[in-house]
C-alpha cells in the first residue's frame, strides 16, 4: 500500500513528519509539496492516526494500491460550481436580487443531500423571476473565479491527450463561456429561460440532476469508445455522487462529508492539480 501526502506552501517539514508515522519501506519525493510513502503496513488504526495527523498539519493524504498512471484514463469529468470554480453561481445571481441568504440555504441543503436537487433548483430559480439577464454577465465577470490548480490540472490532462467534460447542475450561460476559455471538449448544464431581457424564474428542458450527470458521463464515454472506469470524475456535492460512482477515480474537492466518505480521493487543502501528484505521467 502506498500513501501520497501533499500540501500547499512551505510544507516539507510537515510532509516528512507525517511520512515518518507510516514507517514506509521507501519515500519518493514527487515535488516540493508532495511525496509518496511506499510499502506501508496498512491497518484501520494507522489510517485513522494518519488522517488525524494530516488534518492537523493541513495535508491531504491519499491511500493507493501501487502506482497509477495518467494514461490509464481518457476523460476528466468535472462539476462546475464549487469544484471547477469557487462560487455557486445561483447564489451569486440571487445576490443581485438581495436574496442570497435564502437561496444559499437551499443550495447548501441540496449539496448535503437533504433536498431533492431538481425540486430545490426549481425553488431557487423561481426566486430569480424578473431579474435583468445582465446580472449573469456581472456574475461571470466580477465573481466567477477558477478553483486553485484548475488551469494547471486542465493543461496537464489535455497535454496528455485526455478529453474534458464539464457537467453542471448550474447554467449554460457559464459553461458556454468556460468551454472555449478552457478548451473543454464537452459541456452539459441547465438553461435559464429569458424573455424580454429578464429571467422568468424557469429552467428550459430537462434539469441536470444526479441521474442526468451520470447519464452524461456514460454517454460521453460511449461516444469516445471507452469504459467509464477510464474516467476521472470530480465533484463536491451529493448530486455528483452517481457520476462519481461509475468513475475509475473519483475526486471529492472541498466536498461535503457525504461525498468525501464515498470518493476515491478527497482534497481539502491542495488544488485540483493535486490529482497530478497521484498519477505518474
Amino acid at each position: 500500500m502506498n500513501l501520497v501526502l501533499q500540501g500547499v506552501g512551505d510544507c516539507a517539514a510537515r510532509l516528512q513528519r507525517i511520512a515518518a508515522l507510516t514507517a514506509p519501506q521507501r519515500v519518493v519525493t514527487i515535488n516540493e509539496s508532495a511525496l509518496r510513502c511506499e510499502g506501508i503496513s496498512y491497518t484501520p488504526a494507522l489510517r485513522q492516526t494518519i488522517e488525524i495527523a494530516a488534518q492537523a498539519a493541513q495535508l491531504d493524504a491519499t491511500y493507493m494500491m501501487g502506482v497509477r498512471r495518467l494514461d490509464e484514463f481518457k476523460l476528466v469529468a468535472m462539476d462546475m460550481d464549487s469544484t471547477l470554480i469557487t462560487i455557486e453561481c445561483i447564489d451569486e445571481i440571487a445576490d443581485m436580487q438581495g436574496l442570497k441568504p435564502q437561496v444559499a440555504e437551499i443550495t447548501e441543503a441540496a449539496m448535503r443531500g437533504e433536498l431533492d436537487f431538481a425540486e430545490s433548483l426549481k425553488r431557487r430559480v423561481a426566486l430569480l423571476e424578473g431579474l435583468d439577464a445582465s446580472a449573469l454577465e456581472r456574475v461571470y465577470e466580477e465573481r466567477l473565479r477558477l478553483s486553485m490548480g484548475a488551469e494547471e490540472m486542465l493543461q496537464a490532462v489535455q497535454a496528455a491527450g485526455l478529453k474534458t467534460l464539464l457537467v453542471s447542475g448550474g447554467f449554460t450561460f457559464f459553461t458556454d463561456r468556460l468551454r472555449p476559455r478552457l478548451k473543454l471538449d464537452y459541456t452539459r448544464a441547465n438553461e435559464l429561460e429569458v424573455v424580454d431581457g429578464k429571467l422568468t424564474g424557469k429552467v428550459i428542458g430537462e434539469i441536470v440532476d444526479a441521474d442526468v450527470k451520470r447519464k452524461t458521463v456514460e454517454h460521453v464515454c460511449a461516444s469516445m469508445g471507452i469504459r467509464t472506469e477510464q474516467a476521472i470524475v470530480m465533484g463536491d456535492g451529493a448530486n455528483d455522487l452517481k457520476m462519481m460512482s461509475i468513475a475509475g477515480l473519483s475526486v471529492a474537492f472541498r466536498a461535503k462529508p457525504v461525498v468525501r466518505e464515498q470518493a476515491s480521493v478527497a482534497f481539502n487543502y491542495v488544488g485540483l492539480d493535486g490529482i497530478l501528484n497521484l498519477l505518474t505521467h
